[in-house]
């Protein structure tokens, strides 16, 4: 992860480096190149999550999700963009062990997806993600040690840009992986999902 940030850094400084009188002007063309295919922005919204395959009796938990993305324009139309979210997901347990709880959990979540947007603004977008757990609230306990460190899903969405660069969005993410650190009959392969709305700014 740290890796794909500090590429994000070194493309997003290839513009300003290219005005320099020290670049070779060969290399100024495929700096600004690089530079102009970039979108940068802002996102936020509400999650609606829960579990599937669970043993016991859920309800959805409301949450949200907030970060920054960045996009890069193979073509005016196609394009693949990676987000740094922070995202709260989890649900409301109606009976069993954890009955009448909470059950919440924080993720610095990572997708990439690859998107097709029409001339109008309108697009649709899929691609993996992947989640690293941040902090878990167990009905007020937060060292439970419930929940694996890392998820995996796959999210499919659709949305509208606006030329300034203003839009929404909507995404479901579907959960691969089983959430429980230690397997359990009793609380069943329980998975993550989430239905999440945006509002987003690109610059």
């Amino acid at each position: 992860m740290k890796k794909m940030i500090l590429a994000v850094l070194i493309l997003a400084s290839a513009k300003g480096f290219s005005q320099t009188t020290t670049t070779p002007p060969e290399n100024q063309g495929f700096f600004k190149k690089i530079a102009s295919r970039l979108e940068f922005g802002i996102t936020a919204g509400g999650n609606y999550s829960n579990f599937t395959n669970a043993n016991f009796a859920t309800d959805p938990l409301p949450g949200f999700h907030a970060g920054l993305t960045v996009s890069y324009k193979f073509t005016d139309n196609f394009l693949v963009s990676e987000e740094f979210l922070y995202s709260l997901q989890g649900a409301k347990v109606k009976d069993g062990a954890f009955a009448a709880q909470e059950i919440k959990l924080s993720y610095a979540s990572v997708p990439i997806l690859f998107k097709y947007r029409t001339n109008s603004g309108f697009y649709v977008e899929a691609g993996p993600q992947a989640g690293f757990k941040v902090k878990e609230d167990i009905g007020g306990i937060t060292d439970a040690k419930f929940a694996k460190k890392i998820d995996f899903g796959l999210a499919g969405g659709l949305g509208f840009q606006s030329k300034i660069g203003l839009g929404i969005g909507a995404r479901y993410v579907y959960g691969m992986q089983k959430v429980s650190e230690t397997p359990s009959p009793t609380l069943g392969d329980f998975k993550n999902n989430s239905i999440q709305a945006s509002i987003f700014y690109v610059f």
